[in-house]
């Protein structure tokens, strides 16, 4: 009889450990990740956004937001987000000519990721744009 008290009162802990109580960070791009595409520093500002939305049923605190280098800037939410609530994460690349490749790390109370921290990630390439010379020859085409 205590055999079966005990495994019934660990089944029904076990179920309330799994129903998390607490603030949830949802991001709503696909894989954490915004690809900038392949763009040019004079047609693009760098900036993107990460959308989020707390699914959880507390307060979401954004506590720090840090990038792995110094030509990539984001900017967190200022306040508490609320249950069911959106805000977003602005990221500034420098647009450095070069393939992009950068991961940014949230840390929050969000109690569905690992430890409060969450990876974003921003991939992409800046290319130069080719300038056109209006005084150039223009090369003739054999056979013409």
């Amino acid at each position: 009889m205590k055999k079966i008290l005990f495994v019934i009162s660990f089944i029904c802990f076990g179920f309330i450990g799994f129903g998390q109580v607490g603030p949830k960070i949802e991001f709503m791009a696909k894989d954490n990740t915004i690809d900038y595409g392949t763009i040019t520093k004079e047609s693009d500002s760098g900036i993107r956004s990460f959308e989020f939305k707390n699914t959880g049923d507390a307060p979401l605190i954004i506590t720090n937001v840090q990038s792995t280098c110094g030509c990539t800037v984001p900017t967190k939410p200022k306040g508490p987000i609320l249950p069911g609530q959106t805000d977003k994460i602005d990221v500034k690349y420098n647009m450095n000519p070069g393939p992009i490749r950068k991961t940014i790390t949230v840390e929050s109370n969000a109690v569905n990721v690992t430890d409060g921290m969450t990876a974003l990630k921003i991939k992409g390439e800046v290319i130069v744009k080719q300038e056109v010379n209006l005084l150039e020859k223009k090369k003739a085409v054999p056979g013409q």
